[in-house]
């Protein structure tokens, strides 16, 4: 499989003097604006820089930096993208135009565009050892034209702090934060599928913000419903009353209409109940591989993803795997090297 287009930057690899150009470069290919550092001379940085389809995401961690987009900047050229962010570590102050300064802290989305001139400085967080503060976080990059939504509707939103500790907020900045890690093993095609549903979070939550949810398009309201489902589902695994019943409740939908939903928009048309499932048998099968938890008995392993009864979990298992629970557990803990 052909991995997605991506780019890894660690400053430690470059001469001190470069790798400051070098960060600033790749994050001005979709943000361009002047960034300076106090820390140029040595900048210690790392940046994560994967495509998904017309969305770019990123994640990185830097010393203190500003970024300033003016307004000649804008005149000159504006591709009409915008630029959202979720803080992770450290402070940043953002001022749009000649507006009020927002501050952002750990746990803040914002969003900002292309066609406004904005200031932006960006505070690390000391560190350990007197080494240079740090700042850290992920965000995306996408065309204007992707949101469904006219850009006078959001101009109410841009340059705010939004908490993402909650609601489409918190699934927004939790997906991100997951894909920044897995985005160096997917395919092209999976890759722009994620980047859609990432462009149909952001509507979700925006849409929310503004009180707008019937301007959303359908399909990107049940591409969000799906990824909130999905989300759900995996923080409540080990609950063996988890069923379609109780998910439909928890988002305020029929069931019906759930398992319609979820099923258009999964990859293979995978059921929900098939889905809930995998996602238990795979956790299992991880855990039943773990070496630390070799004593723990494999119907405390079931038990702990929400299957109970042994007979069930052995059966499916062995559908699922070609093997018996405890075959796989010896097969795996038999193949490993022993310690020391």
């Amino acid at each position: 499989m052909t991995a997605v287009t991506g780019t890894v930057f660690r400053g430690e690899d470059l001469p001190a003097r470069e790798r400051f150009d070098c960060w600033r470069e790749l994050l001005e290919r979709t943000r361009a604006c002047e960034a300076t550092s106090a820390h140029a001379d040595d900048f210690r940085a790392e940046l994560r820089r994967a495509e998904l389809g017309e969305v770019v995401l990123f994640g990185t961690s830097f010393p203190s930096v500003r970024f300033r987009r003016t307004e000649r900047m804008v005149r000159r050229a504006d591709e009409g993208i915008y630029h959202l962010s979720f803080l992770q570590e450290g402070a940043m102050a953002l001022t749009r135009g000649s507006g009020r300064t927002e501050t952002l802290r750990p746990g803040d989305l914002h969003l900002v565009d292309s066609s406004h001139p904005y200031d932006l400085r960006a505070f690390g967080t000391p560190t350990a050892g007197g080494t240079q503060p740090r700042l850290s976080g992920v965000g995306m990059d996408f065309p204007a034209a992707l949101l469904p939504l006219p850009p006078h509707r959001l101009r109410a939103l841009l340059g705010r702090a939004f908490s993402a500790r909650e609601g489409s907020a918190a699934l927004l900045s939790q997906f991100l934060v997951g894909l920044d890690r897995q985005a160096v093993t997917l395919g092209p095609a999976e890759a722009a599928r994620l980047g859609t549903i990432a462009v149909d979070l952001v509507a979700s939550w925006v849409a929310r913000e503004l009180d707008a949810e019937a301007a959303v398009p359908d399909d990107t309201r049940q591409r969000a419903l799906v990824e909130a489902v999905r989300a759900f589902v995996r923080r409540n695994l080990h609950d063996p009353d988890l069923t379609p019943a109780v998910i439909a409740a928890a988002h305020h939908v029929s069931v019906s209409h759930l398992h319609r939903v979820f099923t258009r928009h999964s990859e293979d048309g995978t059921t929900l109940a098939a889905w809930i499932r995998a996602q238990r048998l795979e956790r299992a099968r991880r855990d039943l591989a773990d070496p630390a938890q070799r004593a723990t008995p494999v119907h405390a392993v079931a038990t702990r993803w929400g299957i109970p009864r042994a007979d069930d979990f052995s059966r499916a298992f062995r559908a699922a795997y070609g093997l018996s629970p405890r075959e796989h557990r010896q097969r795996v803990l038999t193949a490993l090297p022993e310690a020391g």
